[in-house]
């Protein structure tokens, strides 16, 4: 009971109700017996050390992943364009309105 006033609920009534039906299908005797590892808060990620901070620099950061993945290739079945998923005209004008120039390796 202790452990259970004690948790924050941080996904309120759903994740009580998850613990508590959890609790009932573990249960071998009368008593509720609920699994305390499900009261140990869970370890969260570590956020990423430089995350983009728009939309337009992921969108950067995206292509010229592909562009090195590709060697600067931007067509062909292993150029940029499809490793992106995009044809070669979208991707050439995504990079000009980006200002990305085509690298040279």
């Amino acid at each position: 009971m202790k452990a259970l006033k004690g948790w924050d609920w941080p996904g309120n009534i759903r994740e009580l109700q998850n613990v508590i039906e959890r609790a009932v299908i573990v249960s071998t005797g009368p008593g509720l017996e609920v699994p305390l590892q499900d009261l140990q808060p869970k370890a969260r990620r570590a956020a990423p050390a430089s995350k983009p901070a728009t939309y337009h620099d992921t969108e950067r950061a995206t292509i010229l992943e592909a562009l090195r993945a590709s060697g600067g290739v931007i067509a062909g079945p292993s150029g940029a364009a499809a490793r992106l998923g995009l044809k070669r005209t979208t991707l050439m004008s995504k990079m000009r309105r980006l200002g990305i120039r085509r690298p040279s390796f």
